[in-house]
Parts: C-alpha cells; sequence; structure tokens
C-alpha cells in the first residue's frame, strides 16, 4: 500500500480574513501542520493544492462582480497574491508536489491543477504507485468533495480525514460527506 495525504487549498483566502473566509480554517491550518510534524512519514506523496487565478479575466465565469456563491465567486486567490499564498500556520516543509488550479478556467478539484513543472496531480500519485489517500483541507462542500471525488474516479481508496476539514455551509458539508461515503469514502478523524 502507498498512501497519499491531500492537502486542499488551505490559503490565505479560504481562513479568517480572506475573501472568502471559512470559520475554522486558521485552526485547520494548524491542525494539519501538527498532522505533518508527527505523521509526514505515514505518506510516500504528500500533495497541496492551491486556487490560482488570473488577474486579468473572470477565469471562465469563475471570478463575478455579482457572484451567486454557487458558480460565480468574488476576487479571491490571484496568482501571486497574499491571498493565493498557503495560510501562514500551514507548514508546507514535508509537502512533496505543489500544484496550481484554476488558472483561467473555474476548477474545484486539485486533480485539475498542475505542478510548475506541468503534472498532474493523477500523474504524481500514478507514478508513485498510489493506492490510498487521506484528504484534508478547505472547502469541505467544494474542493475537498471534488477532489476527494476525483480521487476515487482514478481508483484510489480515500479516506476524509473528517477533523481536518473545513466547509463554507454546515448543510453542504454535511451532504457533501454523505454524498463522498456513498461514493466509497471513508470518514474518519485523523486519530480514527
Amino acid at each position: 500500500m502507498t498512501r497519499a495525504l491531500l492537502i486542499v487549498d488551505v490559503q490565505n483566502d479560504f481562513t479568517e480574513g480572506g475573501a472568502l473566509a471559512v470559520a475554522g480554517g486558521d485552526a485547520l491550518a494548524s491542525k494539519v501542520s501538527a498532522l505533518l510534524a508527527e505523521r509526514a512519514t505515514d505518506y510516500d506523496v504528500i500533495v497541496a493544492s492551491r486556487d490560482w487565478h488570473d488577474a486579468e479575466s473572470d477565469n471562465g465565469g469563475h471570478i463575478s462582480a455579482q457572484p451567486d456563491y454557487v458558480d460565480t465567486w468574488p476576487v479571491h486567490c490571484v496568482a501571486g497574491t497574499e491571498g493565493a499564498d498557503y495560510d501562514p500556520l500551514l507548514d508546507t516543509t514535508a509537502v512533496t508536489h505543489h500544484v496550481r488550479k484554476g488558472q483561467g478556467i473555474p476548477a474545484y478539484s486539485m486533480f485539475e491543477g498542475v505542478t510548475e513543472s506541468g503534472e498532474r496531480t493523477a500523474e504524481i500519485l500514478t507514478a508513485h504507485g498510489v493506492t490510498d489517500a487521506d484528504v484534508v483541507g478547505i472547502a469541505t462542500d467544494h474542493c475537498v468533495r471534488a477532489s476527494a471525488l476525483d480521487a476515487i474516479a482514478h481508483g484510489i481508496r480515500v479516506r476524509v480525514l473528517t477533523d481536518l476539514v473545513a466547509g463554507v455551509a454546515v448543510e453542504a458539508s454535511e451532504a457533501a460527506l454523505a454524498e463522498l461515503a456513498h461514493a466509497g469514502a471513508v470518514l474518519a478523524p485523523v486519530s480514527g
């Protein structure tokens, strides 16, 4: 068994004070750092994703001056800005691959992103023979959901660490977790 940790979008614009802040984002960043400090060696590959939107476009309709918060969003995670940086409470020292997604297009799943050298998440996981992945990050009801579903679609056994995810809305996050469980993901706390 080869295990990966997939860290989804733990970025300044998604944590307290950010353009699309999720309650508990900073605490989540600290908890993921604690996991990495204690158990990074449990993982053969650690992939972290970030939204990385173009500044000079609406990114395929993803960014809007009148967002509906379903398909369109206010300006967030613009490439090269502080909002797109990892939350400072997230220690990325152990991360083996950094993926940027949403570069000019709407993208929720880390599988839609690429590294600076052009590798896609699926290629990274396949190259390392990953069979199992733990998924953590922001937001449960959007990018965590999409990333975990894509991991399952790629034949990876997924475990969502339920105490290391934070969502935009309680009901939508509960629905996302139920959908992931139905798709075959195991839902468990990090200690589980």
